[in-house]
């Protein structure tokens, strides 16, 4: 099992940047690849960003390219998702999932989600 814990949303004024963390323990000595969703009201989850187990590989929902950049630390068994450039329609609850392998579905573990407003 790995558990997983979000941190770093808010409130931010469209064009701000945030940065989200998560955290990861339990089995966290395999690598895992990671990834970052978000679900605005009244709307599915929807796929923001991926990273592969070791980080050399990264992918970005069309909306967000150029603006988000996903990362992840080993040691720290740490994911980030820097979001730069914020609009009001990245407004979410933002999740954080992991999985063997890397893609951008068939997710094992999910994080609780942390709230991101952005305001216009």
């Amino acid at each position: 099992q790995v558990q997983l814990v979000e941190s770093g949303g808010g409130l931010v004024q469209a064009g701000g940047s945030l940065r989200l963390s998560c955290a990861a323990s339990g089995r966290t000595g395999r690598r895992y690849g990671m990834g970052w969703f978000r679900q605005a009201p009244g709307k599915e989850r929807e796929f923001v960003a991926a990273i592969s187990r070791t980080g050399g590989i990264t992918d970005y929902a069309d909306s967000v390219k150029g603006r988000f950049t996903i990362s992840k630390d080993n040691v720290k068994n740490t994911v980030y998702l820097q979001m730069n450039s914020l609009k009001p329609e990245d407004t979410a609850v933002y999740y954080c999932a992991a999985r063997s392998g890397y893609g951008r579905g068939a997710y094992d573990y999910w994080g609780q989600g942390t709230q991101v407003t952005v305001s216009s």
